[in-house]
């Protein structure tokens, strides 16, 4: 009689037998063989029971030996991730959202590329260092004044003023000054309080009637948002909010009072930003509308545009402008739906010392303005 071990080799060698193409293994083959082999003699020869347990120790040999389980040798397909895994949507933390810009610099970006400080004439700024923390700075402008005129003729009187400044910068305080030949005054203050209390307050002096003003500003800076509330002279009171809703989107709004004149209003504002554009959107009861768009082309190359609707007036205004950052120079330029086409150039010769190009043209009313200037001294 066949024992449970011999019939279980011979299902083993029958299955690795029957797949096409199987193992092709050679050595099962004769295993195989043998085995059939040894079952017959057994049959015909039964009383033989040494000759039939040596054959049983073969095939116990051969059998730990040979035999591989027949998914050795069947190719595993390669292991994917499945599309779930694959792409995964980001997980947003709303407990730890960015802190937004303030809400008045809504529009930096843009304005940055958009309205550069333009000029006529020439100009020339020096900056002289004390310290670290102390410094002087002079400026002369020569150039041509426009008065204000009823006509369409555009009326300019030459002029030249020379400005003092002095600057105090410390990492907590920040202090400048400056006065004119006119007799203008004006002076910046910018302290902070505490890590997310500042207070910023500008104030200007002249010897016009009724064009003296002063403001005060208090900002305070939270983990994923930002208030502030203005105080200025003639009754102007101001407060503003604005809160990081996704680590893109920040909403915002504003509320201020003009005491003097017994107006008040109300604003909203938007503002999307990713590490290749931003778009901001602010709308307030005063029948103002702004938007502006900023794309970073490269890490050189932004482009930018604005558009400004007064819902009282009707009167609406869109550009379209670059802004192109080289090694050695910043050149800006913009075009407006007015006609009026811009470009500003800041080139640095040498370290300390830059060159400045400023050019204008408003072709509807045929004024063309060119300026030059150089600034020494960071």
């Amino acid at each position: 009689m066949v024992s449970k071990q011999q019939l279980s080799a011979i299902k083993c060698a029958e299955v690795l037998m029957v797949g096409d193409g199987g193992i092709g293994c050679e050595l099962l083959k004769t295993l195989y063989q043998v085995f059939k082999t040894f079952t017959t003699a057994e049959k015909a020869v039964s009383t033989n029971h040494s000759t039939a347990h040596q054959y049983s120790n073969l095939i116990e040999i051969h059998s730990k030996s040979t035999l591989i389980p027949m998914a050795a040798f069947i190719p595993q397909p390669p292991a994917t991730a499945s599309p779930a895994e694959a792409i995964k949507p980001e997980k947003v933390d709303y407990m730890d959202l960015p802190c937004p810009i303030p809400y008045e610099e809504i529009h930096r970006e843009a304005m940055m590329s958009l309205k550069p400080e333009l000029f006529e004439g020439m100009r020339v700024d020096f900056t002289k260092g004390l310290n670290q923390r102390f410094s002087l700075s002079h400026s002369i402008v020569m150039g041509p004044t426009e008065l204000p005129s009823q006509s369409a003729d555009i009326i300019k009187i030459p002029t030249a003023n020379y400005e003092f400044g002095a600057n105090f910068i410390d990492p907590k305080l920040m202090l400048f000054g400056r006065i004119l030949t006119d007799g203008r005054l004006s002076a910046r203050v910018k302290c902070d309080l505490s890590e997310n209390l500042t207070m910023k307050a500008n104030a200007q002096l002249t010897n016009e009637p009724h064009m003296s003003h002063g403001m005060f500003n208090f900002d305070y800076k939270g983990s994923d948002y930002r208030t502030q509330f203005q105080l200025g002279n003639g009754g102007l009171l101001g407060a503003s909010y604005i809160q990081s809703v996704t680590p893109h989107l920040s909403l915002g709004g504003e509320v201020f009072w003009a005491g003097q004149h017994r107006k008040s209003g109300l604003g909203y504002a938007a503002r999307y930003n990713t590490d290749k554009m931003v778009a901001s959107g602010q709308i307030a009861s005063t029948g103002m509308v702004a938007l502006s768009y900023v794309q970073k082309v490269s890490e050189k190359v932004s482009l930018a545009t604005d558009m400004m609707y007064n819902y009282m007036s009707r009167d609406v205004t869109a550009s379209f402008g670059y802004d192109y950052i080289l090694r050695q120079c910043r050149l800006r330029g913009k075009i407006d739906s007015n006609g009026c086409a811009s470009a500003f150039l800041e080139e640095r010769l040498n370290m300390g010392l830059n060159f400045i190009l400023s050019a204008e043209l408003d072709h509807r009313k045929k004024d063309y303005k060119f300026g030059f200037g150089l600034t020494v001294g960071e």
